[in-house]
């Protein structure tokens, strides 16, 4: 083959005449189809909506339905209210989600107070807003009502409590007891007289 200066020689050395513009007479542009591999693009969704409820499960604290189990049907969403969480596993305790303490700190401290000062400022905060918002209204007329008759001595019907002083514990099974008390105590002195233990049914 033979050796040519430089230039511009787009095409006349290619024997292939369609390529070359215009070969055709001009011809219509062939329509092209274009296939997209979704496999990749399926596969990253998946993953994203696994972990986000796997994350919003784990925060949100979501309580799952056994089979075999109907529970009651609330009468009206005003009684319905959220009371603030402590959980208590076998290495940590944790206010709201929120790391607050942990298990063997708790059991190295000695002090005689039997407090937790990072749970009981946390606690005592809550514990205020909550008693504000009852005092002055803020919650539906129902619960103020529930709210009053407590404090008359009234007894509330099944499963409408006051959300003022109302803490849940969850505890794992093997948490020592002086945890479950210093816990305890920390929250009895922040304001929350009435907790309540959740546990797993039989």
């Amino acid at each position: 083959m033979p050796v040519h200066s430089a230039g511009p020689r787009l095409y006349k050395s290619i024997k292939f005449e369609h390529l070359v513009k215009g070969a055709h007479g001009g011809g219509g542009h062939r329509a092209s189809n274009v296939a997209l591999n979704l496999t990749p693009f399926v596969d990253m969704m998946t993953i994203l909506v696994s972990f986000l409820l796997m994350v919003f499960s784990a925060s949100g604290q979501l309580l799952q339905a056994q089979k075999g189990l109907e529970l009651p049907k609330a009468e009206s969403k005003d009684v319905l209210q959220q009371a603030p969480v402590i959980v208590l596993t076998r290495n940590e305790i944790t206010y709201q989600g929120n790391l607050v303490a942990t298990v063997q700190s708790v059991l190295d401290d000695d002090s005689p107070t039997l407090k937790i000062d990072a749970l009981y400022e946390r606690l005592k905060e809550a514990a205020e807003k909550i008693h504000a918002d009852v005092v002055v209204g803020k919650v539906s007329p129902a619960v103020k009502k529930i709210c009053d008759g407590m404090k008359n001595g009234v007894r509330p019907p099944p499963g409408q409590l006051c959300p003022d002083g109302l803490a849940i514990v969850q505890a794992d099974e093997t948490t020592d007891a002086r945890v479950i008390n210093k816990v305890v105590k920390t929250a009895k002195d922040a304001g929350f007289e009435n907790l309540l233990f959740a546990v797993k049914n039989r």
